[in-house]
């Protein structure tokens, strides 16, 4: 899903374009060495938004348990890359943020270790809510590349009137019960994102 490249460095400064103001605030250029230059970054920052079901449902047959195992390493993935973390659980009667944006550190292993499943399941109310914080956040930051990762069992009675996020998203879907009624992959079709089971990311 997130396979995008990590930041690129800093091109060098006589690589980017002239600073004119900051330039002319100096005297007259005499030479290339009197200029000022604008340094480019050779890609654009990364946000990483993760949306976790971690309604009672979710405990059954191990699905979070094998969901947090997943999400160890997408943390992993995110700290290589310098990419920013936006979490986000859907568990008791409301959504709750966990981090907003901060970069990837070690500091949310513990954060994951600790988290546990239990109560209804606010998925919708979060899914609008992460998706007026995308919007917001896209005017703010235009040129950064987001990416959406939303995980559940899709245990919900209804979905009608769900909005799509407004940025690549994928769905991964926890049901393991042994009669499975399939509604992640019906909420992923509303949600216009790509689809894959937790048994797909199993070691093989």
């Amino acid at each position: 899903m997130l396979n995008q490249g990590p930041r690129g460095r800093a091109r060098k400064a006589s690589e980017g374009s002239i600073a004119w103001a900051r330039t002319l605030l100096k005297g007259r250029p005499r030479n290339r060495h009197d200029l000022e230059w604008t340094q480019r970054s050779a890609a654009p920052g990364q946000l990483w938004l993760v949306i976790v079901d971690a309604s009672a449902s979710t405990r059954r047959h191990q699905a979070l348990s094998q969901a947090k195992g997943l999400l160890a390493g997408f943390f992993d993935q995110a700290y290589r890359e310098r990419a920013r973390l936006a979490l986000l659980t859907a568990s008791g009667t409301q959504p709750r943020w966990q981090q907003h944006g901060l970069k990837a550190s070690a500091a949310l292993q513990p954060w994951l270790a600790q988290l546990g499943a239990g109560g209804g399941t606010p998925l919708l109310a979060a899914l609008e809510e992460a998706r007026q914080w995308l919007l917001v956040r896209q005017k703010r930051y235009p040129d950064e590349q987001q990416r959406c990762l939303v995980m559940t069992d899709g245990r919900l009675k209804a979905w009608e009137g769900v909005l799509p996020l407004p940025c690549s998203s994928l769905l991964i879907d926890m049901e393991r019960a042994p009669i499975r009624l399939g509604r992640a992959r019906q909420l992923a079709a509303a949600l216009n994102a790509d689809y894959r089971h937790l048994e797909h990311f199993a070691p093989r």
